[in-house]
C-alpha cells in the first residue's frame, strides 16, 4: 500500500507576536501612521508612500513609566489554507515610557517590547511538530485613534518558525528587513491588543512538502495586557 505524500506546509508565520507574541503589546522604535505600525523600508502601514495621508492624531499612554505584561489569551495560530500552527502559550513584557515621553502630539508613543515568546505549539497535520524561536530587539508603536492600534515591529530574522516530522521546515519572518505587524488595541481591564490575520513577509526553506515559494503568512492572537507595576492599574491609550 502507497502512502500519500505530505501536503505542502504553507505556515503562514508572523510574527510578531504577536506576543508578536506574538507579539504584543506597548512599544516600539518604528514610524506609525495613524491606522498602524512602519512597513519594511519605513513607509507607514496604511500610508501613502508619499503626500496626500491624513496627519497621526496626539497619543498618550498611561502610566507613565510603569511595566506591563502581555499575555496571550486564547491561541495564537499561524495560519494559510487548511494549514494551521496553533501556539498556547505567549507571553511579552515591556515599560511604557515615563512622562513627557509617554506622549506625543502628532504620532505614536513608541518604545521596546521583549521578544515575544510562543510555546506548546501544535499542527493541523499528523505527524508534524512545531516550534517557535524569537530574538533580537522588537518594538511597538501605540497609536490612539478609532480603534487605537499597536504596530509591532520584529527584527530581520527575529522570529523563526520550524517544523519536524513528516516535512522538516523553516520559516523566517522578516527575512531581509524589519518588519510589522499591525493590530488593534482595545482599552479596558485588562486592555487586549488582536492581531486578526495579520500578514508579514516571510521566507521558507526546506526539502520535499515545504512551501519554498511563499513570501507571506498570516497571524492571529488577542493578548491581555496588565500593568505590572501597580496591579490596580489599566494599561491605556488615550489622545
Amino acid at each position: 500500500m502507497s502512502t500519500s505524500p505530505p501536503r505542502p506546509l504553507v505556515l503562514r508565520a508572523v510574527v510578531a507576536g504577536v506576543s508578536a507574541a506574538a507579539a504584543l503589546v506597548l512599544a516600539g522604535t518604528a514610524t506609525a501612521s495613524a491606522s498602524g505600525g512602519a512597513a519594511p523600508g519605513g513607509t507607514a502601514a496604511g500610508a501613502p508612500a508619499s503626500g496626500g495621508g491624513a496627519a497621526a492624531g496626539s497619543t498618550t499612554v498611561t502610566p507613565a513609566g510603569d511595566e506591563y505584561a502581555a499575555k496571550l489569551s486564547g491561541d495564537a495560530t499561524f495560519t494559510a489554507g487548511s494549514v494551521t500552527v496553533t501556539c498556547t502559550v505567549s507571553e511579552a513584557s515591556g515599560k511604557i515610557p515615563a512622562a513627557p515621553g509617554n506622549h506625543d502630539d502628532a504620532g505614536p508613543v513608541e518604545s521596546a517590547v521583549g521578544a515575544p515568546t510562543y510555546d506548546s505549539c501544535t499542527t493541523s497535520l499528523p505527524g508534524v511538530d512545531a516550534t517557535v524561536t524569537t530574538s533580537g530587539d522588537w518594538k511597538v508603536s501605540m497609536q490612539h485613534g478609532d480603534p487605537s492600534t499597536a504596530g509591532l515591529t520584529m527584527p530581520s530574522g527575529g522570529f523563526v518558525l520550524k517544523t519536524s516530522g513528516l516535512a522538516e521546515c523553516t520559516v523566517t519572518a522578516a527575512p531581509d528587513e524589519a518588519a510589522t505587524a499591525t493590530g488593534d488595541w482595545t482599552n479596558g481591564s485588562p486592555s487586549k491588543l488582536t492581531f486578526d490575520a495579520t500578514e508579514v513577509p516571510v521566507k521558507v526553506e526546506g526539502g520535499f512538502g515545504c512551501p519554498t515559494s511563499a513570501t507571506s503568512s498570516e497571524f492571529s492572537a488577542v493578548y491581555e495586557i496588565s500593568d505590572t507595576t501597580d496591579t490596580g492599574a489599566d494599561v491605556a491609550v488615550e489622545s
